[in-house]
């Protein structure tokens, strides 16, 4: 195996000298020198840490666009390619590297678990883009941490590919995510259990470079409230508000003000609300809603067992750990981070001790969580601007139990109800209607049994509502294409390309990063895609549920 290289600027071609720092390696205590070992860790806010270097490191996928944004090679030559996978792969460092594991802790399943931290994620460092803008490199599945526990750090293709395809995808969604630099395979096996059965199989290794302002999450403040570390929560939250929250103003010579503590508490409270409102838009299902899988910038973060809704259920979870009581399904994910918010402002006591405060901002979090689903609701029928708006929500509310009368899909049903918005006036005969919801039924004959009458009936009321609006009906239609998806990496797309690159063909994944680039518009040339999952993916694992094995 090879020995970890610190690469020396004169070794390397200019366009790959990026300007690499670490604010909160400088600005937060860590522990003063690398250790081996899992263990508890206290009084510091990270531990320093080396990749573990892999046998063949290459490169597999390569984001262009979040390369050129980063100062780096947007199409790298054979020569920069071979250094690129030997530091996204763990082999190399960069100069200005400090390769480090965050402390944090967090709820599991609703449970406190104590320590966690990056057990097989670490940050290299942040870069600054040609904007001036400093975005941080994570490296996941580069080796064990001090907060590894019982795993081995590392990462396996199928997880790994899943990653790099939903947060660029999310991206292009206009979701708040992390990012996707770069996709390495390692050349080594990793052992895995996929679904806990008892039948570990060795499987592809793999390692994604995630990239992001920052990997803060809810755990980081957590942990040390849990551990009576005040001195350093306040630091910490000082290192936040000045980096990420600057325009909530603070005394550097005195003690951080209530009034600071609960603005940051509402600015995270309304980023988490807007992601949130985001996944119930497109149907996605997070699949492990742990308060240490909470960003406190508001992001999309650790794609792990993660699904879209197909046909509509709000039950749905794609997780087999959460199979038996379904904490974290889709219709619970709002629910679920007014909860995870709730233990953010508990961790916040410390450093603001008026509970009544702290309790008033996670109630109005609740009232403007449930304005903006409210709102959003509104805008995927687009009944926005329609005359009667206690009328809107009424029949919008209406809709949700009829589409689980049969498996309906949620992503076709939406785009369907743009195309009978279209149709002028004389043509909207019950047939006509049917025949382009019918698409996105999974079962016809059931279908047209037993839901199109009250369907039918729910249409007829809305498309009245609907033409109370100040909007004509092409303008209604194109704002609901703008926020209903044609087009979304579901799982049995992924597997798809997952088994591909198992296989050394990555076209297929490299198909999917292209079309989805643009999930709004309507292509015939991606119909397939956009279709509804076919049935030989109902039962397939890795298409239908998934675990947090990986």
């Amino acid at each position: 195996m090879p020995a970890l290289r610190r690469l020396d600027v004169d070794m390397l071609p200019p366009s790959l000298r990026p300007a690499i720092d670490s604010r909160f390696v400088k600005a937060l205590p860590g522990e003063r020198r690398e250790r081996p070992g899992v263990r508890p860790v206290s009084y510091v806010a990270w531990s320093p840490v080396s990749p573990t270097p892999v046998s063949q490191p290459t490169l597999l996928m390569w984001s262009s666009d979040l390369a050129k944004d980063l100062g780096l090679p947007a199409s790298p030559d054979d020569t920069e390619r071979r250094l690129l996978a030997d530091v996204f792969g763990g082999n190399a460092l960069l100069p200005g590297m400090r390769p480090h594991a965050t402390r944090y802790g967090g709820h599991q399943f609703g449970n406190w678990a104590g320590q966690l931290g990056d057990g097989r994620a670490m940050s290299l460092g942040e870069v600054t883009t040609p904007s001036g803008q400093l975005l941080e490199l994570q490296l996941k599945g580069a080796g064990p941490t001090p907060y590894s526990r019982s795993a081995d750090g590392r990462a396996v293709l199928r997880s790994s590919l899943r990653e790099y395809l939903c947060s660029e995808a999310m991206h292009f969604l206009g979701v708040p995510t992390t990012r996707a630099l770069s996709l390495v395979g390692t050349g080594d096996a990793v052992v895995r259990d996929m679904f806990y059965d008892g039948r570990p199989q060795k499987e592809p290794g793999a390692i994604v470079c995630r990239v992001a302002p920052s990997f803060l999450r809810f755990g980081h403040f957590q942990m040390l409230a849990a551990d009576e570390e005040p001195e350093l929560l306040s630091n910490l939250l000082r290192f936040t508000l000045a980096h990420f929250y600057p325009h909530i103003p603070l005394d550097d010579d005195a003690p951080i003000p209530a009034d600071a503590v609960l603005a940051f508490f509402d600015e995270v409270a309304r980023r988490t609300i807007d992601v949130v409102v985001h996944w119930q838009r497109i149907g996605f299902v997070h699949g492990v809603m742990n308060t240490d899988n909470m960003s406190i910038l508001g992001l999309t973060i650790d794609y792990g067992p993660y699904g879209f809704v197909d046909g509509f259920d709000g039950d749905f979870t794609p997780n087999t750990t959460d199979a038996s009581r379904r904490r974290y399904r889709f219709g619970q994910q709002p629910g679920v981070a007014m909860w995870n918010l709730a233990r953010l402002a508990e961790a916040l006591l410390p450093l603001c001790p008026d509970e009544a405060r702290l309790e008033d901002a996670v109630a109005r979090a609740g009232t403007a969580m449930k304005q903006a689903l409210q709102a959003m609701h509104r805008q995927k029928p687009g009944l926005v601007d329609v005359a009667d708006s206690g009328a809107a929500d009424a029949v919008a509310d209406a809709l949700w139990p009829l589409l689980s009368v049969t498996e309906t899909d949620h992503t076709i049903f939406f785009r369907a109800l743009a195309d009978i918005v279209r149709l002028p006036v004389e043509r909207r005969d019950d047939d006509t209607l049917w025949g382009l919801v019918l698409p996105a039924c999974y079962d016809a004959a059931a279908a047209t049994t037993t839901q199109r009458t009250p369907l039918l009936a729910w249409l007829r009321t809305y498309l009245l509502l609907a033409d109370t609006s100040s909007s004509p009906p092409s303008t209604r239609a194109e704002a609901m294409d703008r926020v209903n998806p044609y087009l979304l990496p579901r799982n049995w797309l992924a597997q798809e390309a997952i088994d591909a690159a198992t296989a050394g063909d990555l076209a297929p994944l490299q198909r999917l990063l292209t079309i989805l680039r643009d999930p709004y518009m309507r292509r015939d040339d991606v119909a397939r895609e956009a279709g509804r999952r076919p049935e030989w993916a109902r039962h397939k694992a890795g298409c239908s549920m998934l675990s947090c094995s990986s």
